[in-house]
């Protein structure tokens, strides 16, 4: 019994950590894209497709990597993944034009892709009962986005900007080493047989596979767009520094990827939907009040006009980022119980869906975000965007589950009656 708890301890120890660098590396521009702002002389849309870039090709490799892994095991296929983004991440340094630091970030943001390899790979040495729990442990990886703010200012303060690539480079080769080296494989984890593509790809026909997408393009694609966002935004909205700004939009990335595990151990308590419904509507109260500009009015009273300034303060504005962080963090796990509760003999393939579908949203989010602030010069826009996201997520939640539950068991047990 020892011996495979050991084992079970060092998969779960080593993914996390294999997936904690993974994604440090592909947040990377969230921070190493705001002295390139400066340098290239970049506007608010060019920034957001930077930012966002990694972030494209982290989440169309999402899903053939999950049937990689469901066909030749996670471990083999997390491995050379994170090799394979070393060379791009040094080459990073020689870059000069905008289109250089595009194409890199294409090849960098493999990395993404590490999320659907190490959930399967996870999830299959565990049992039923503790999934919820371990899959959380594995996604608190997404406080790479976090490492990222804490340590790549402090390389830029030191050196340049050259250092962060060089540095994430580095690390990122002496994980994947830890990670082969103290994880094993089993072989009764892989698909049976070796299941076609066709097989794999069977489940996109279930209509609860897309309305799972829809979830996580909020609650991991919105995390990822706002994580990639936020430093910029502290700096342009608030005037600090950088490192200042990225140690502040750390209240928003820490809690979101650290407390994912306490989402799965409450998904697997109170259940996947329960966990989500809530999510969503916390992070719906908490983007309505973020959405609100700075805003400067003058009132006429009896004694003569009287200006006003309604917004929000830097302290009230972090802890609403830090309370949605800890929403969105119960919600990424409580999506993932859903898959494992539904499709335990497919979650690769499954994973690659939603997380290719939470992933685009990641993508997408900070383009959007500076199109908007080109076009409105408003920066709240951002939140405004994902307030409208949130409320057609919380309506589609309603009328697919929220609101049948209750009518089906109503019906269930008249018929019962009958």
């Amino acid at each position: 019994m020892t011996q495979p708890r050991i084992r079970q301890g060092l998969v779960l120890g080593m993914s996390t950590l294999a997936f904690t660098v993974c994604f440090m590396v592909w947040m990377m521009f969230a921070v190493l894209g705001v002295p390139i702002k400066e340098l290239l002389q970049l506007n608010e849309t060019q920034f957001g497709l930077l930012a966002a870039t990694p972030v494209l090709t982290g989440s169309l490799v999402r899903l053939p990597l999950g049937l990689l892994t469901d066909r030749f095991g996670g471990r083999i296929v997390f491995f050379l993944l994170m090799l394979a983004c070393v060379l791009p991440l040094y080459l990073i340094t020689y870059a000069t034009a905008y289109w250089q630091f595009l194409v890199l970030g294409l090849f960098v943001g493999l990395a993404g892709g590490s999320f659907s390899v190490g959930i399967a790979y996870v999830a299959k040495w565990f049992d039923k009962e503790n999934q919820g729990f371990a899959m959380g442990v594995f996604g608190a990886g997404n406080a790479g986005a976090a490492v990222t703010k804490f340590l790549a200012p402090a390389l830029i303060a030191l050196g340049t900007w050259h250092l962060v690539p060089k540095v994430f480079g580095a690390i990122l080769f002496i994980t994947a080493l830890l990670f082969w080296f103290l994880t094993s494989e089993n072989k009764a984890h892989r698909s049976a047989g070796g299941a076609t593509l066709r097989e794999q790809l069977r489940c996109l026909k279930d209509p609860a596979v897309w309305r799972y997408c829809q979830y996580y393009s909020i609650v991991f694609g919105g995390y990822v767009g706002l994580a990639l966002w936020m430093t910029k935004y502290y700096v342009q909205e608030y005037g600090f520094s950088l490192q200042s700004a990225a140690l502040l939009a750390a209240c928003f990335s820490l809690p979101g990827g650290v407390l994912r595990a306490v989402g799965g151990w409450m998904s697997d308590r109170w259940g996947a939907q329960s966990v989500t419904w809530w999510v969503l509507w916390v992070s719906w109260i908490c983007l309505f009040l973020l959405s609100y500009p700075q805003t400067q009015l003058q009132v006429m009273t009896v004694n003569g006009p009287l200006d006003l300034h309604i917004g929000l303060n830097p302290t009230l504005f972090t802890v609403l980022l830090f309370v949605m962080g800890i929403a969105f963090a119960f919600g990424k796990a409580s999506v993932f119980k859903y898959i494992a509760n539904d499709y335990p003999q497919n979650m690769g393939a499954v994973s690659g869906i939603v997380g290719l579908a939470g992933g685009l949203g990641g993508f997408v989010l900070p383009i959007l975000f500076g199109a908007l602030v080109d076009l409105t010069g408003v920066r709240s826009s951002c939140f405004m965007l994902m307030y409208g996201v949130v409320w057609v997520s919380l309506t589609w939640m309603y009328l697919s589950e929220i609101r049948k539950q209750p009518l089906l068991g109503h019906t269930a047990q008249r018929l019962q009656g009958e």
